[in-house]
């Protein structure tokens, strides 16, 4: 098993995987990153930019040469042609992480489960997905398990929906708030008294970078939760970016119900909508998920208060400024 502190990211240019490129560039790993459009091992932001394409087993391959660990965080872009391309980008992680005897990190969801398993969610929860997505999830992480016994490791990170200054597509941007422009309303997908699970991004790259100090000490498959944080109705998500804005603008933004009936009738023109339509279910029931054996791992889960992940990720979207009236008034 290679134990050096080289890594491959796939995916450096999305939220997850550009976040732990990051972090595990400022503790000292040396990363590389794929990129299709990058000139061949261009240097960026202390980070070796690689040209090649995560559909290409040569590429990945070549790339990995040397690496202990490969981050799979790439996905095809705006949700276009998941289900065709999803699992042969993961085969030639998995071929290459076997020839070199690296850990695999994978960013897992809450796709994998279905209402059966609500409403806390154990890393040994029955996975009985409702959706196409879900299935190829669960698929993923056969395959994962499977390298696990051929050469590979393989460490998956279970966790909520993302928000994060640098998320990319996500329910956060997507559906609560407009990256780009003032915070005057909030929306709310979920039905009243029905909670929810969210986590910061920040917070889970350094979970999977502590994890990977530990990686030795691993089962060769392992998979963990993270409790992120907890909306308990389904309202406090919205009340917090509500005081966030407040307290950085002097205005409070009103409280919205999400456009589902908007997303069902756009649904068969745009890719993005249809996706999200499909995952309504996670906001009709309950759904937490349990960190115990994360904390036994670790000792704690990194946490960012609420508050302070809110203000980092409203200015990250660019909420509070606007480029008629520059950066919003903050109150003395």
């Amino acid at each position: 098993m290679a134990s050096n502190s080289s890594v491959l990211i796939l995916g450096a240019t999305g939220g997850i995987g550009g976040e732990v490129a990051r972090q595990l560039r400022d503790a000292g790993w040396d990363v590389r990153a794929l990129q299709r459009r990058a000139s061949n091992l261009e240097q960026r932001d202390g980070i070796t930019w690689i040209r090649g394409d995560a559909l290409s087993a040569h590429d990945v391959a070549k790339a990995a040469q040397g690496c202990s660990v490969i981050v799979h965080a790439v996905n095809p872009p705006g949700y276009r042609r998941w289900s065709e391309l999803v699992l042969p980008m993961l085969d030639n992680t998995i071929a290459a992480a076997c020839a070199v005897g690296a850990t695999i990190v994978l960013p897992g969801t809450i796709y994998n489960f279905g209402p059966d398993s609500f409403p806390v969610l154990h890393e040994e929860s029955p996975q009985h997905p409702v959706t196409r997505k879900g299935a190829i999830r669960v698929e993923m992480e056969r395959r994962l398990s499977a390298a696990s016994k051929n050469g590979a490791r393989a460490i998956i990170v279970r966790a909520g929906d993302f928000f994060g200054p640098n998320a990319g597509n996500n329910w956060f941007s997507q559906g609560l708030v407009k990256p780009g422009k003032p915070v005057k309303a909030v929306s709310n997908p979920g039905r009243r008294g029905v909670g929810h699970q969210w986590s910061y991004l920040p917070d889970v790259a350094r979970t999977m970078i502590e994890l990977l100090t530990r990686r030795d000490s691993l089962e060769p498959f392992a998979a963990f939760h993270m409790a992120g944080h907890w909306d308990v109705d389904g309202s406090q998500m919205v009340e917090a970016i509500q005081r966030v804005v407040a307290r950085r603008t002097g205005r409070k933004p009103r409280a919205a119900t999400f456009p589902w009936w908007l997303l069902t009738l756009a649904s068969p023109f745009v890719v993005t909508f249809r996706e999200m339509r499909e995952m309504r279910y996670l906001w009709r029931e309950p759904l937490r998920m349990d960190n115990a054996r994360l904390i036994a791992a670790l000792g704690k889960e990194p946490h960012t208060p609420l508050d302070a992940a809110l203000e980092a990720t409203l200015a990250g979207l660019g909420c509070f400024t606007s480029p008629a009236s520059g950066e919003a008034r903050v109150p003395a």
